[in-house]
């Protein structure tokens, strides 16, 4: 078989007692004919009464049935390898993975608990801990044991037991410089079973102390070594009553955790591309949403598994006016994510120079992406919010008062006003300008409406010679919120697009009128209500941004 050494110890609960004595080839040596003899019994013509019917080679029978539990004891071990690593080999993150190889081991050594530690040797992470039949306040207890007593933590500090390697690996000296030799002997012998916890001299008190608490007797812990990382943790699986797992368990478990740590590399390699791409994504986006006198705004994202070109912004713009914007690049990974950046930075500088334009400000941003990437597309809407125009509201002339206004009376009203840092700033509507490129459109939400903002239809940046679409005004009423997204929150539910917009209809309806005023809970109401599964839902590939613009009343 692939993978298993032939030199199997065999099961105990499979072989005869007389079967330790037998010939290398007990099937051959049973069944030849003439043989002088058994092993058992060498003076005995086994093979001669067997012809004349005298005796049956009961011997013979014996060694064949031991043989034949044997191979069906391997068998029965390689079914259960073969289902444990298959398992193991589906699970998709770093935590599914450690807590899959706990299970497996726990199942292949006889133990019902346990606990892994990941911690890679190159210093770069992730480090973390994950229990099996372990809450966290019960690895805490574990963890107030010291560290050199720990017998998971001297294989993650390369300290393996004392005389736990031969006498063939060569011990450092003082001076001397590591052997690689040594280094890869220590390595493959660095499993530490402590089989009698609570009768075993020279423990840490510590460590009996909270063994007794816990209520584990032994443990037996292995480490976890994969090129090219090299160590990436430690196991340990803790037994209820004394006990060390069996010499064909060990090489089960070693087998298994072979692939288990050829596995977890591979995911920790995929989890570190991810995160270098989310933090780069990240950083290419606002680190905080702007303040705006009259206006609350409120944002989910979230990027798929392999780093998407979803994005968003909120600018300030001269005048105390705001730019929004959301929009999609093709593509994925970091090349999408580079090219998301530097259209958001283009986004930014045109919407400074013309904001007031959004028409003019998506026309010259698909000029510049058909000039500089013409191999691909994105799809883009920016909307202009200003301050509306005009002084303040006017003031009744209060009975037996001439002359103009303010009055004594009037002036609380006005330092509300003026502390809005404009006059009747969140009294008058503001008036919303937009544009978009092949973007889904817009959704207002008050307490009389629920509907889509009717753009025209448009080609995404990049797909025509000569991109222009008119804008769209709108004023959205004090209490009213206007929600700007990506098409990823609707191609997340797995429905058709038309269903998905029903849905995102819907969801905004049922948004309960106590929460209406708050932006942050409008978007939360409309996350769970699409994406049941959150927004950090491993299966999708999809980014999903949602953008919530609240106008205060």
């Amino acid at each position: 078989m692939a993978g298993i050494e032939p030199a199997l110890p065999a099961p105990a609960h499979t072989v005869a007692p007389h079967a330790a004595n037998a010939s290398a080839d007990p099937v051959c040596g049973a069944l030849s004919e003439g043989s002088p003899g058994t092993p058992g019994d060498p003076g005995s013509d086994a093979s001669s009464a067997g012809v004349t019917g005298t005796a049956p080679d009961v011997s013979g029978v014996a060694q064949l049935t031991a043989v034949q539990d044997r191979l069906a004891g391997w068998i029965s071990d390689l079914s259960t390898l073969h289902d444990l690593t298959e398992r193991l080999a589906h699970t998709r993150t770093l935590e599914e993975a450690l807590r899959e190889l706990l299970r497996g081991g726990a199942a292949l050594v006889g133990a019902r608990r346990g606990l892994v530690v990941l911690a890679p040797a190159d210093g770069l992470g992730p480090e973390t801990t994950v229990g099996l039949g372990l809450g966290h306040a019960e690895i805490g207890h574990i963890e107030t044991v010291p560290r050199r007593a720990l017998s998971y933590a001297r294989i993650l500090d390369g300290l393996p037991e004392r005389g736990a390697c031969g006498d063939d690996v060569p011990a450092p000296g003082a001076g001397r410089a590591p052997d690689p030799r040594r280094s890869a002997a220590v390595a493959a012998c660095t499993e530490i079973s402590e089989p009698d916890i609570p009768g075993e001299k020279g423990l840490d008190p510590r460590l009996r102390e909270v063994a007794a608490r816990l209520g584990y007797a032994a443990s037996y812990a292995v480490p976890l070594t994969a090129e090219p990382i090299g160590r990436t943790g430690a196991a340990v699986w803790l037994y209820d009553e004394p006990a060390e797992p069996t010499e064909r368990q060990r090489h089960l478990v070693g087998l298994y955790r072979a692939h288990a740590a050829e596995h977890l590399a591979r995911l920790l390699e995929l989890h570190r591309s991810r995160q270098a791409i989310e933090i780069l994504r990240e950083e290419l986006l606002p680190h905080r949403l702007p303040r705006i006198p009259g206006v609350r705004l409120a944002v989910r994202h979230s990027t798929g598994p392999r780093g998407g070109g979803d994005w968003y912004d909120a600018l300030p713009l001269p005048d105390g006016a705001l730019g929004l914007a959301v929009g999609s690049v093709t593509g994925s990974g970091p090349s999408a994510v580079a090219a998301m950046g530097r259209l958001r930075a283009s986004l930014r500088a045109y919407a400074v120079m013309e904001g007031e334009d959004p028409v003019a400000v998506l026309s010259d941003l698909e000029l510049l992406l058909r000039l500089t990437e013409p191999a691909r597309s994105a799809t883009a809407l920016f909307a202009y919010t200003e301050p509306p125009s005009g002084g303040p509201p006017d003031l009744p002339v209060p009975d037996g008062l001439t002359g103009p206004p303010p009055y004594p009376d009037d002036l609380e009203d006005m330092e509300d006003d003026l502390a809005g840092e404009g006059w009747g700033s969140a009294r008058l509507p503001r008036k919303l300008v937009l544009a978009g490129a092949g973007h889904c459109p817009p959704l207002v939400l008050g307490e009389t409406r629920t509907e889509f903002v009717e753009t025209s239809l448009s080609a995404p940046l990049g797909m025509l010679a000569c991109w222009e679409a008119p804008s769209v005004e709108i004023e959205p009423a004090g209490g009213e919120t206007v929600l700007l997204y990506s098409d990823g929150l609707l191609q997340r539910t797995g429905e058709s697009m038309d269903r998905a917009f029903t849905r995102l209809h819907a969801a905004a309806t049922g948004v309960p009128g106590a929460i209406r005023h708050d932006p942050e809970a409008v978007v939360d109401h409309i996350v769970r209500t699409m994406l049941p599964q959150g927004l950090d839902d491993p299966s999708s590939e999809e980014d999903v941004v949602l953008l919530a613009v609240y106008f205060e009343e």
